[in-house]
């Protein structure tokens, strides 16, 4: 039997806010433990919250990048449970009246590093359920060989943003790029840092399997806090082929919340998965609505520019770059933003998007200052790509020797740059002829052995020219000399 595997995420964004969601707590990773904390954040009886007005800022400019309809009047629940990393025994989140309701992420599927191009990839949406404001929780730290657990509450507090899909995910590869999209957007909004491995984006990984035709969902199991796409990935992988031998035996999956163990690749159980009821939510009474304007919704809305989708097609679609080269550049606001202002004067954006990936970027990763930094004109680059297409420099030279030149000193002229490093090449061709006849006077026997067939000596032939010119022999006019003379 042939089943559909049916998935759906709970994604948690951490926001990149001076000060926790309910108090003045300073909101920052990386502080020794319980340094970050106040009687608020420890839940001391009598306090009372105040919530983040960034919290609202940053849930409604992510609602609108991704087409949800924002709730003009959103209310705050209590969701009870009690843990040792949550001291009041419950998490202000909302329940009945979430700030955002519906939308959807646009994904990209494509093989990993493919320079396939955008024909080749398949577009499609991701439907949202809602978003929803809450708090995160502190963290709980299991050292092995203690017989004790730990508690850092320096996150406790922390302002989240959850987004609920629809079951609207078929594979592993489809939540790859879900969370890859996601994480690419916060960063593009400046919501947040979006670093998994800090915790800052997570998500919460439902799967179930039904056979393909069936409406009906089969029984769902929730795999907590996958903090890594590569360890999403494989977690889905293992829960879809356990589910299927269960069901392939005979039995029923059971509904269960699950943790994914790295080291085995492998999912066990953590408890039987809770429902909603189980939580008994009610409204928080210390919190009053949040209530919105249609000019405060839309002021954000006017302030989104570009998002990071657009800004893909525009890339692949309408310049022609590889989704290799694409992906890479439109990671960043800024740097797409760069790039396209760059491109717009560029005879080939293709072209120029290679030497942007990988000579471009790598020296902005290491400047203070990122792409921003970048010294060059658009002018300048097109005055180096001339220089390769005249057939004046070779392109290795261009992107190797003069552009790091040229960043070095970004007031000088690539021609005169280049005459002073001796990239220019030259195609004269009484110097090409005199140093190819050189080289085949030197190498008797490699000739008499490319004349009988071996044609492929004639990358050897080449590189004895190059080293004689030390490198400015022209190569086309070079080897059409060669040929010609090897062939006579």
């Amino acid at each position: 039997m042939r089943y559909e595997t049916v998935i759906g995420l709970e994604t948690h964004v951490q926001l990149a806010t001076t000060s926790k969601a309910f108090c003045g707590d300073l909101n920052q990773f990386g502080e020794d433990p319980n340094r970050n904390i106040s009687v608020i954040s420890l839940g001391y009886p009598g306090t009372l919250p105040m919530l983040n007005e960034r919290q609202v800022e940053f849930a409604v400019r992510l609602g609108l990048a991704l087409g949800c309809k924002i709730n003009l009047r959103s209310t705050f629940d209590r969701k009870n449970y009690f843990y040792a990393d949550l001291p009041k025994g419950y998490q202000i989140t909302q329940d009945e009246n979430p700030i955002c309701l519906g939308g959807a992420l646009p994904i990209r599927l494509a093989p990993p590093k493919s320079k396939a191009p955008a024909s080749a990839t398949e577009k499609r949406s991701i439907q949202l359920h809602h978003i929803h404001m809450e708090e995160d929780a502190g963290k709980s730290i299991h050292a092995a060989g203690e017989a004790f657990s730990r508690v850092d509450l320096n996150r406790a507090g922390t302002p989240l943003l959850e987004i609920v899909t629809e079951p609207d995910l078929r594979s592993a590869e489809e939540v790859d790029a879900f969370m890859s999209g996601m994480r690419r957007l916060v960063r593009w909004l400046g919501v947040s840092d979006g670093n998994m491995q800090e915790g800052s984006l997570r998500c919460d990984v439902n799967v179930s399997v039904r056979p393909v035709g069936q409406e009906a969902f089969g029984t769902r199991c929730e795999i907590k806090n996958m903090n890594s796409m590569k360890f999403a990935r494989q977690a889905v992988a293992y829960e879809v082929d356990r589910q299927i031998g269960i069901l392939e035996s005979g039995g029923a999956v059971q509904q269960q919340t699950r943790q994914f163990d790295p080291a085995s690749g492998t999912t066990s159980a953590l408890r039987d998965k809770e429902d909603a009821h189980d939580y008994r939510y009610f409204p928080d009474p210390d919190l009053p609505p949040v209530v919105l304007t249609p000019q405060y919704v839309d002021n954000i809305r006017r302030n989104l520019g570009t998002l990071p989708w657009e800004a893909f097609d525009l890339v692949i679609d309408k310049l022609g770059v590889t989704t290799e080269d694409a992906i890479l550049i439109c990671e960043d606001r800024e740097n797409f933003m760069t790039f396209q202002r760059f491109a717009e004067r560029h005879p080939q954006p293709a072209m120029l998007a290679k030497l942007w990936v990988n000579r471009i970027m790598p020296w902005a990763n290491e400047q203070k200052g990122g792409i921003s930094a970048f010294p060059l004109t658009p002018e300048q680059l097109v005055e180096l790509h001339d220089l390769v297409e005249e057939g004046k420099i070779a392109a290795a030279a261009m992107s190797g020797k003069l552009l790091p030149a040229l960043l070095d000193d970004p007031e000088a002229k690539p021609e005169a740059l280049a005459e002073k490093l001796s990239l220019i090449q030259n195609s004269d061709g009484d110097f090409l002829a005199g140093l190819v006849d050189e080289v085949l006077t030197a190498y008797p026997d490699k000739v008499a052995v490319y004349k009988k067939g071996k044609k492929g000596l004639i990358g050897f032939f080449m590189g004895e020219v190059m080293k004689r010119s030390k490198g400015s022999a022209e190569p086309k006019e070079t080897q059409a000399l060669l040929r010609k003379k090897l062939d006579a």
